[in-house]
């Protein structure tokens, strides 16, 4: 056998090894990147529909939430593992993914009357702030505008403490959550764009899992705001 032939067929081989291995990566970045459909419903335990119930992929909140009819939809990546469901009256479920494509959850945790005000006003349980009122828009940082409103709440600069709320992580600082989305920080959020502010500990910021531990600012910002 020729020396020519021989380096045929050694380039021959290791093109198709280049090839199996370029092929291999586009499967697993298509797999990877690969969206599933989630679809359910959501009930109370005298299998009433839940209307509102706001859904979470892997405790980060979603733009999911149940219809009156108590059905939600909502696009997940195919290595997404938890989803849970969410709403102050009816309190929380959650379960494994594992593939599925359909899930129902039935809320036991029901509320009516003086109860459900109770639960509800829980949830607020430092206060919240409406970011509306023209007089807010004279404050200079988010931090003015959060320092000395809510019981419990201590600002130093710009570091925020929530007192109360116990955590085995080392930093002190809550979670932040602004338009449904975790940020790292709140700095670059004028005052004059915020629609209202929310600080949740305790059983309503343990939606958000570990992260909550250090209690959770909640800011929802005035509409067309980035």
């Amino acid at each position: 056998m020729s020396y020519q032939i021989i380096f045929e067929m050694r380039f021959k081989i290791i093109l198709l090894i280049i090839i199996l291995i370029c092929s291999s990566h586009i499967s697993l970045g298509q797999k990877t990147n690969k969206k599933i459909t989630i679809k359910g419903t959501v009930l109370d335990a005298k299998q009433k529909p839940v209307e509102g119930a706001v859904i979470f992929i892997d405790k980060v909140k979603t733009n999911a939430a149940t219809d009156k009819e108590g059905h939600y939809k909502v696009k997940v990546r195919a290595d997404a593992e938890d989803i849970l469901v969410f709403t102050l009256f009816y309190g929380a479920g959650e379960t494994k993914i594992n593939g599925r494509t359909s899930i129902d959850f039935i809320l036991t945790d029901k509320s009516a009357g003086k109860e459900a005000d109770d639960k509800k006003n829980a949830a607020r349980e430092l206060g919240m702030v409406d970011g509306q009122n023209p007089s807010f828009a004279s404050y200079q940082s988010i931090y003015d505008m959060i320092r000395g409103r809510f019981p419990g709440v201590e600002v130093s600069g710009n570091r925020i403490k929530i007192m109360g709320s116990s955590s085995l992580n080392i930093s002190t600082e809550p979670l932040f959550v602004v338009d449904g989305v975790i940020v790292n920080s709140i700095d670059d959020i004028s005052p004059q764009d915020v629609k209202s502010i929310e600080v949740l500990k305790g059983p309503e910021a343990s939606v958000y899992g570990m992260r909550g531990a250090n209690g959770v600012i909640v800011i929802t910002r005035l509409s067309g705001k980035d």
